[in-house]
């Protein structure tokens, strides 16, 4: 039977049994008491359906279907429908609050910005990512237009000529930004972007790296060049002259070459394909090789010192004797005849440090930042002078992310630099 007629039967008996009372009471109290009943009989199947409608009314204002009321006749049948028909809202409620958690969760962990406007671009959501690409906040930004928001002619522009066919490049809050609108939906649009600051900022440094290593290479060669032109052209040239030529050839090409190896060190310190391997090194040898390179680059005219109260370590020998040896020489280098130098190893709270301080003439604030930054110069021409390469200090960086350590420089004009590395205590050998 259709359940249209099952609802219709359990109602249709209850009218039947309001009839049957009334004949029953009219054919034994007469004609009035069956009015009677059959009225009072009425009014309480009424009061009946309109209690139930209220209590409906009630539940529909909170619905819930924990506080769905018992039914009573077909209403039974009304609550047990609103009731399936509730708990499978709920689920599916819950399905969509689980889904939207999940949907919200991996937008918070993509590297790019996401934003979704509504198709006037009034901001619904968006992940940090955006907040710090963008500048904006989702507690107080939320429902507003988000071309207010932006601050960009180029954005602008973009959004009211619709170019959504390809993304826009802007420079947005110090950043430099791919912004690109996607529509979907009827009514949505997402906004996502995507931060170049650090891949400009690595291309502008290969380029400079190109720029200056080109440039680096080309005065040792043209010196080359050129004795061996004047060589070829005056065979007959004197002994001390040829001897003189000779000579300043062999320091160009001795220049080339420390340059060249100083790249390929670099080359190899940024490879992932060569991790460290740690090994146990004997502090004590290593700092004697370096005390006694740097009494040899001195040739007795500094006053050297070296320090050792600190412990053997695991690393590599090789890297860490390259870190030592160029702040030891770069003392060496831009400290004046009669300066003193102090090397030191020494074990503190933080764990062992390597430090190399002078006397010399020290370095301004303003080029602390950039010390480390390959050919970067704090004065050219004195750094020709010292024959220096422009990449021990770029060296020296990568050894000491590749050992965990930081490296640490203090420096003042005219009294002297302090160049530290500060290991890990996990670096100390067993």
């Amino acid at each position: 039977m259709s359940p249209r007629i099952l609802f219709w039967v359990p109602a249709l008996l209850r009218l039947a049994l309001v009839f049957v009372v009334a004949l029953v009471a009219g054919f034994f109290g007469g004609k009035v008491w069956g009015i009677v009943a059959l009225s009072f009989s009425l009014l309480l199947l009424v009061g009946v359906q309109l209690y139930y409608l209220y209590l409906l009314s009630v539940w529909l204002d909170k619905p819930d279907s924990s506080r769905l009321p018992d039914g009573w006749g077909a209403w039974t049948e009304i609550f047990s429908r609103l009731y399936r028909l509730r708990r499978d809202d709920e689920k599916n409620q819950s399905e969509l609050h689980e889904w939207l958690t999940r949907f919200r969760q991996a937008m918070t962990l993509l590297p790019d910005g996401v934003v979704i406007m509504d198709d006037v671009l009034f901001l619904e959501w968006c992940n940090p990512v955006a907040e710090q690409h963008l500048g904006l906040n989702m507690d107080s930004d939320k429902g507003m237009r988000v071309t207010n928001l932006i601050r960009s002619p180029e954005f602008m522009d973009y959004v009211i000529l619709a170019r959504y066919d390809k993304p826009l490049t802007i420079t947005h809050r110090d950043r430099k930004l791919i912004v690109h609108i996607i529509k979907f939906e009827n009514r949505r649009q997402i906004l996502v972007t995507h931060d170049v600051t650090e891949n400009e900022r690595i291309d502008r440094m290969r380029r400079d790296f190109i720029a200056n290593a080109s440039h680096e290479l080309r005065t040792p060669l043209t010196v080359i060049n050129g004795f061996l032109e004047i060589a070829s052209m005056q065979p007959d040239l004197d002994k001390a002259t040829r001897t003189a030529h000779l000579k300043l050839m062999t320091e160009q090409g001795y220049r080339m070459q420390g340059l060249v190896e100083d790249m390929l060190t670099l080359t190899r310190l940024e490879s992932v394909d060569f991790p460290v391997r740690p090994e146990h090194i004997n502090m004590s040898f290593l700092l004697g090789q370096i005390l006694s390179e740097t009494e040899a680059l001195s040739v007795g005219e500094h006053q050297l010192s070296l320090v050792n109260d600190g412990p053997d370590v695991m690393g590599s020998s090789d890297e860490l004797r390259s870190a030592f040896g160029n702040l030891a020489s770069n003392a060496v280098r831009y400290t004046p005849s009669g300066g003193k130098i102090e090397i030191s190893w020494r074990d503190t709270e933080n764990g062992p440090r390597f430090c190399v301080k002078d006397n010399g003439i020290g370095i301004g604030s303003e080029h602390l930042q950039r010390l480390t930054e390959r050919f970067y110069r704090v004065d050219k021409s004195r750094s020709r002078e010292t024959k220096g390469t422009g990449l021990g200090l770029a060296i020296v960086k990568h050894v000491a992310l590749r050992h965990k350590a930081q490296l640490l420089i203090e420096s003042t004009p005219g009294e002297g630099s302090q160049f530290s590395l500060q290991f890990s205590p996990a670096l100390i050998a067993k």
